[in-house]
């Protein structure tokens, strides 16, 4: 063999052996940018995903703060409404006249009663308004008199020294007996949405 031909040998070999390192080289880059391109998809993804759940937990978030406020201002609502039924019965309760008002007081001074028994003077409050009737009621009542006036929708408050009992039977006292009892009804009546 010449020379010639142990140089082409080489030469040959040595290209194929170039070849097969090229191959293998861009067989392993083919490989590197597919498993690059796969990375990059499942990060993708995985933003995609993440940016998913914030969007779910931001629009949560705000759904459930909007229904809380509109709870907030249907109570809110419901709480002016009921401070204006409220307010209309205190009105509709200070201008009762008349008989019917006679008897409501005479009613209160009747549950005050048992209370004084054995007292020999029992001092009689009341509104203003009221001292008319009040010491007109108090009449019939031995040991009882009007001794003044207390801020009030109408009624009394009845107390006596020698018991050192005191009762208030002022239709205010009442009225906020009858209200807690009854506001959840009135409530429900009201708002019977729910």
């Amino acid at each position: 063999m010449s020379l010639e031909t142990v140089v082409e040998d080489i030469r040959d070999e040595a290209h194929a052996r170039a070849e097969d390192i090229r191959e293998e080289a861009e067989e392993r880059a083919e490989e590197i940018v597919a498993e690059a391109e796969e990375e990059a998809e499942s990060i993708v993804e995985e933003r995609e995903q993440a940016v998913e759940r914030q969007i779910d937990q931001e629009r949560e978030q705000t759904l459930s703060a909007a229904k809380l406020e509109a709870k907030q201002q249907r109570l809110e609502a419901r709480r002016d409404v009921l401070a204006d039924v409220r307010e209309q019965t205190e009105a509709a309760i200070t201008t009762l006249e008349g008989e019917e008002r006679k008897e409501l007081t005479k009613a209160l001074l009747d549950a005050a009663a048992p209370e004084f028994e054995d007292d020999e003077s029992v001092a009689v409050r009341g509104r203003a308004d009221d001292e008319k009737l009040l010491t007109e009621i108090l009449e019939d009542y031995d040991g009882w008199s009007y001794v003044g006036e207390r801020e009030c929708l109408g009624g009394v408050v009845v107390e006596s020294e020698e018991s050192r009992v005191r009762v208030n039977n002022t239709f205010d006292s009442v009225l906020e007996e009858v209200w807690e009892d009854n506001l959840k009804e009135l409530s429900d009546r009201l708002f019977d949405d729910e």
